[in-house]
């Protein structure tokens, strides 16, 4: 029989399976309180259970279904963990320190098929979706980073995967996040990515997510974003755009659409002016992204005039924008890069 993975239940189904094993349900509460706020890497950890019972336990339920197969810490804070799954498969979660800020970054798949041609997660294509546990899972892994007694505070939708390809198991991964039974975590602080596929986008504003939302453009046109997100041939920008607009008018919170900068491909002047003009009078925020470099892949970071340059051109049209500060550049910070950043991997990108 497979064990039962605990994390994944919330109280009411955790409660309903100690009674079926002939135990008070009180217990539920106290396995609950030790997964989400006392951290417990092992059912020996919880120790105000009878040990005859985290035996029990032990022998009936599990509390992680992945392990951590490398984790890297850089100079600013960020943590990045690579977690192996049950099959074979590697998914990357990370931690950002900024100010009084815990944000962490999960995915959503094992591999993107979105195939954004300066991403590291997509260079093998999509493998499969994550479980609802193997989303949580992530969170439970990068609060345990923290001291006792900080908490998660944020949480950024952006890993490896399209989030929207996996909408119905994110979405119960986040009712976790949100809840006060959960990790508490208010909706106005959970952001979901995507590059922009608006039949679930409007399916998120039809359940009333309320989550933000994050739309990847990196082009102002659909023939430059052909070539930099090629799924954008069967969807184009301004079905995207209605699509957010959409969400915006239902949720009512601010849209942001995620531009990554990439030098001399969509960083001149004129893609500045064209990208002005496409979201003109939208009340969003256009959030920049100087490109994070990936080993075999040829696209390189703007320098910073041509940074400044292109910011000065969206402000002086009005946009409300931000420029992403690089954390964690040092660790392969950027989705998929630890993943492929092993030796057989390396020699599959260069060769």
């Amino acid at each position: 029989m497979t064990p039962h993975l605990l994390q994944t239940l919330d109280l009411t189904s955790l409660q309903a399976l100690v009674v079926q094993w002939g135990l008070p349900k009180f217990r539920a509460q106290q396995i609950r309180s030790w997964i989400v706020e006392n951290r417990a890497q092992s059912f020996e950890d919880m120790a105000n259970l009878p040990k005859p019972l985290r035996s029990q336990l032990a022998e009936k339920a599990q509390l992680w279904s992945t392990e951590i197969a490398r984790h890297t810490t850089a100079a600013d804070g960020t943590e990045k963990l690579l977690l192996q799954l049950h099959d074979g498969g590697r998914i990357e979660c990370v931690l950002l320190r900024d100010g009084d800020r815990r944000t962490i970054c999960i995915s959503t798949q094992v591999g993107c098929a979105m195939g954004c041609v300066f991403c590291a997660s997509g260079l093998d294509g999509v493998e499969r979706n994550l479980t609802v546990g193997e989303i949580i899972e992530q969170m439970l892994r990068l609060q345990r980073l923290l001291p006792v007694g900080e908490r998660l505070s944020h949480i950024v939708v952006m890993g490896m995967g399209e989030p929207l390809a996996n909408v119905d198991r994110l979405l119960s991964a986040l009712d976790f996040a949100s809840s006060e039974e959960g990790l508490g975590i208010s909706h106005r602080r959970i952001t979901i990515s995507t590059v922009g596929l608006p039949p679930a986008i409007r399916k998120l504003a039809d359940r009333d997510s309320r989550y933000h939302l994050a739309v990847s453009l990196h082009a102002p046109d659909d023939q430059l974003r052909n070539q930099i997100v090629p799924t954008n041939k069967n969807i184009g920008i301004h079905a995207i755009l209605e699509a957010a607009d959409h969400y915006f008018e239902i949720s009512g919170r601010r849209l942001t659409f995620e531009y990554v900068l990439l030098a001399e491909l969509n960083d001149q002047p004129e893609h500045a002016h064209r990208l002005a003009k496409l979201l003109r009078g939208r009340p969003a925020l256009l959030n920049i992204i100087p490109y994070n470099p990936v080993a075999g892949l040829p696209y390189r970071t703007p320098s910073k005039e041509a940074q400044h340059a292109f910011r000065a051109i969206l402000e002086g049209a009005g946009l409300t924008v931000k420029f992403r500060q690089k954390k964690g550049d040092k660790i392969n910070a950027a989705c998929g890069q630890l993943r492929r950043n092993t030796p057989e991997n390396l020699v599959q990108i260069s060769g």
